[in-house]
């Protein structure tokens, strides 16, 4: 034990050494209207007008704690010139709130306000692309990348997600933005909360009502034996969010990007892929190439 703690320190000091920059709480960040905190990676290299990504960490996470975790990001930022935004959840547990009408509303309030908010100061004091801003997460992160992708999809062109649910799933009635601990949907988690696909898709053109402009393009990644967030979630997110960008289920590709997982493409690939996960549990490993890819910038 003590060995193996030494050589996967050694390991992340490598890879941090390696890196052209490292990260950065913002202090000038007022965080608002919930109490997350913004950290940063700026590349040396950045570009004049940088490609924003916002990497969302799960449950018992920080931003900091995701950083160490997918490092593969600021190499690539070091590469291509982009930033990356870590936020940290205000919440004692490090869950984001997706429970609450607040957070699940454009300019309603909550954790996803915040985020956006470190978007905002993005563009402002680094220059970043207002038309080149990305989301991803996992678990908890994943939930809060649907979030956005309903709550503003006037901010964000794409999303990835690992292990999530669809979005407004977790909604529980009386859920308030701030809560130290956010709100959970039993019914949801468990994947027994099914709806039509115009169900889901009503529900996330409500958060932000008289919308007509672009939605996010989607990425989702799920593990066939999650018993965290059941797999049954995967299925509804698709459903959910076909509905939302006007796509159906065209053909599926086996084995891709790896043995064991099956792409379902939607439309014609470039709105809508499913990536199932098979005998992979809470959640997928992150694929940052692929992720960058779906991107657009790398």
């Amino acid at each position: 034990m003590f060995f193996s703690t030494i050589l996967a320190a050694t390991a992340a000091f490598s890879l941090a050494s390696a890196l052209s920059s490292s990260l950065q709480q913002v202090a000038g960040f007022t965080s608002t209207p919930t109490k997350a905190k913004m950290y940063v990676y700026i590349p040396t290299n950045k570009l004049a007008k940088p490609p924003i990504v916002v990497a969302i960490h799960h449950c018992a996470g920080t931003g900091p704690s995701y950083f160490s975790e997918t490092q593969g990001y600021a190499q690539n930022a070091d590469t291509h010139g982009f930033i990356v935004i870590y936020p940290s959840s205000p919440s004692s547990g490090g869950c984001w709130d997706v429970s609450s009408t607040a957070s699940l509303t454009h300019n309603g309030g909550g954790d996803s306000q915040t985020i956006v908010n470190m978007v905002k100061y993005a563009e402002t004091h680094y220059g970043g692309d207002p038309d080149k801003v990305y989301m991803t997460g996992s678990s908890s992160g994943a939930m809060m990348t649907n979030v956005l992708a309903g709550a503003y999809p006037d901010v964000f062109k794409a999303g990835t997600l690992y292990g999530g649910v669809p979005d407004g799933c977790f909604y529980v009635a009386g859920a308030t933005a701030g809560m130290a601990t956010p709100a959970w949907n039993s019914q949801c988690s468990g994947g027994k909360l099914i709806k039509t696909a115009q169900q889901w898709g009503d529900q996330v053109r409500s958060y932000y009502p008289g919308y007509t402009g672009s939605r996010p393009k989607m990425l989702i990644f799920h593990g066939t034996i999650d018993t965290t967030l059941y797999y049954a979630n995967f299925g509804e997110e698709l459903k959910e969010w076909s509905n939302v960008l006007g796509v159906s289920f065209n053909h599926n590709q086996t084995n891709t990007p790896i043995s064991g997982y099956t792409k379902m493409i939607y439309g014609d690939g470039t709105k809508l892929v499913g990536v199932s996960c098979y005998n992979v549990g809470h959640t997928p490993p992150v694929r940052v190439p692929d992720d960058l890819a779906w991107f657009g910038i790398a």
